[in-house]
């Protein structure tokens, strides 16, 4: 119904936003990677968006760009993922992190993302690995990132123990999986420390 919604920021919720248009407020369910890009109340705004029609009402999924609503697009087409487990894992993991772990059969990765179990983040990956495809350039930089767990083509991509519990640790205070992994593995040294003080360095490339 919509391609995009263009307006002024009048409202923002850690889960939607609402868009002044020509005197028009418009609800927009966002991610929390959608919701980090807001600009401040009363500020122009575009926003990519998905339509959703149900027998409940109408509501409108937005995205800070079409690489991210075309992934989207992509996810909500794998039987038992609705609109909000879609956002719900793009809130996880940039589009990016998720197309490698979906060609490198990841599940746990994907698995990790609120509401996705390990059998609906299987099925993600049998439904969509052939239909994301990844530069070799990116393949190349995700992998530098640390941020999918499991092996790409005979890689070993996998933490160790230690790191891999700091990793846990900071997923519960509510960092997503993808900046978690990216932040342990970017400490150099982490493969020879223990997961506290893996911990405690991470907390504070994060703050």
């Amino acid at each position: 119904m919509f391609a995009f919604i263009e307006g002024l920021l009048d409202d923002i919720n850690s889960d939607s936003c609402i868009i002044d248009v020509g005197g028009f407020g418009i609800n927009v369910n966002v991610s929390s990677r959608t919701f980090l890009s807001l600009p401040d109340l009363g500020e122009h705004v575009k926003l990519y968006t998905y339509t959703s029609v149900r027998e409940d009402g109408i509501s409108l999924y937005g995205f800070e760009n079409r690489e991210d609503l075309h992934m989207f697009k992509k996810l909500i087409t794998v039987s038992g993922v609705g609109p909000k487990v879609g956002l719900s894992i793009l809130s996880a993991m940039d589009v990016e992190s998720l197309k490698l772990a979906i060609i490198s059969e990841d599940a746990k990765a994907i698995s990790k993302a609120p509401g996705v179990g390990a059998k609906t983040a299987q099925r993600i990956v049998l439904d969509l690995k052939d239909k994301v495809k990844m530069s070799d350039e990116a393949i190349i930089k995700e992998l530098q990132s640390g941020s999918v767990s499991d092996k790409v083509k005979g890689l070993n991509l996998s933490l160790t123990d230690e790191m891999e519990d700091a990793v846990s640790a900071l997923v519960a205070l509510g960092y997503s999986i993808t900046d978690s992994r990216k932040a342990v593995s970017s400490i150099e040294g982490a493969d020879s420390m223990d997961s506290g003080t893996i911990l405690s360095k991470a907390l504070k490339l994060l703050y």
